[in-house]
């Protein structure tokens, strides 16, 4: 089996801990996590593990041969660099690293010491994800013009990392997957409702080479959670709502065609209204193939699907999106807070 240490044990490292402790390819046998109550309520319910509070003491004190990080964005590259240095195998959380010049720096590093570097895009392994990869890369959808995405919901606000940061890689991972390329624009807005500097709401569009067009709708501020996408295709279309736990994923036979321009004078689409089919999905838990993948990546069986160099494309988007939105944000704090024409009239 693959030893296999956990650093963080938040929202996500607690996820990960139940899956690598139920793992037959892995044996969790240490936990880093700086929090001295993590470690006690750890070290009484789970006498058997090594428990530290820095990274660098598990590196000095305990033989593992793999590491996954679910720490605070901010802390990823030290703790994989860390790791990969000592000979690690390394999984990190989404996102990769808080640059793009940190996320480069690790596949150099992981590829100079021949070690796995994978990132926790949990949503590739989702069924609903693959039956999608599986439609448009078999061409049953035709071409796809566009990619509507809603992320929304109340909550939760992340202590470092904007919602830009939190919920748009999910979304990027699963087009970087779909399109098997970067985007050629990216436009981004947003606002700041709670926290200065840190927007809640965010409304990202991406341009593709293959004149395909992404919209994503993040938002901490919902007083509903929703999370759905569409992709329009010439063909067909689909929509997944990850809400619907009877129907998730729906294919319409619908579409829209248009008669060559030198056999009309004007624009008249001609609409396909078809049926709707709601396909079965097979799967078990994606965060457990997740992990199982990581472990058959490690032994050689498989390529892995999100390695470092796709988890740098997505953070090399998201710098994108981000210098959009600060261009965007203080535009519309230099309109909100100019004085108006009444107020400098004296009016």
């Amino acid at each position: 089996m693959i030893r296999v240490a956990l650093c963080g044990m938040g929202y996500w490292g607690r996820n990960l801990f139940r899956v690598f402790s139920n793992s037959r390819a892995f044996d969790l046998v240490a936990v880093v996590d700086a929090n001295p109550e993590v470690r006690e309520r750890l070290a009484s319910q789970h006498p058997h593990l090594q428990l530290y509070d820095d990274v660098s003491e598990l590196l000095k004190h305990s033989s593992v041969d793999a590491v996954a990080i679910a720490t605070p964005v901010s802390f990823h590259y030290e703790i994989a660099r860390q790791a990969i240095e000592a000979g690690l195998h390394v999984l990190v959380e989404k996102p990769m690293t808080a640059s793009s010049a940190e996320a480069d720096d690790l596949v150099a590093r992981a590829a100079l010491r021949g070690r796995t570097l994978m990132v926790d895009h949990t949503f590739l392994f989702h069924p609903a994800v693959r039956k999608l990869d599986e439609l448009v890369k078999s061409g049953a959808l035709g071409h796809i013009s566009y990619y509507d995405s809603q992320r929304i919901n109340l909550g939760l606000f992340q202590p470092d990392v904007n919602v830009l940061w939190d919920l748009a890689p999910h979304d990027l991972s699963i087009l970087d997957l779909l399109v098997g390329s970067e985007p050629v624009h990216v436009e981004a807005t947003g606002y700041c409702h709670v926290n200065e500097g840190f927007p809640d709401i965010a409304y990202v569009t991406l341009h593709y080479p293959s004149s395909m067009v992404a919209h994503l709708n993040l938002s901490w501020m919902s007083p509903i959670k929703v999370r759905r996408i569409a992709v329009g295709g010439s063909e067909q279309m689909v929509v997944w709502d990850d809400m619907n736990r009877e129907e998730p994923l729906k294919i319409y036979d619908s579409g829209i065609s248009f008669r060559a321009k030198t056999e009309r004078d004007m624009i008249l689409p001609s609409y396909r209204i078809g049926s709707v089919h709601s396909p079965r999905l097979a799967g078990s838990e994606p965060l457990v193939d997740m992990v199982e993948h990581f472990g058959a990546v490690i032994r050689g069986e498989q390529s892995c699907v999100s390695d470092g160099a796709f988890g740098l494309r997505i953070v090399r988007t998201m710098e994108r999106a981000q210098s959009a939105l600060d261009l965007n944000l203080r535009r519309a704090r230099a309109v909100t807070r100019a004085p108006s024409l009444k107020a400098i009239a004296g009016e």
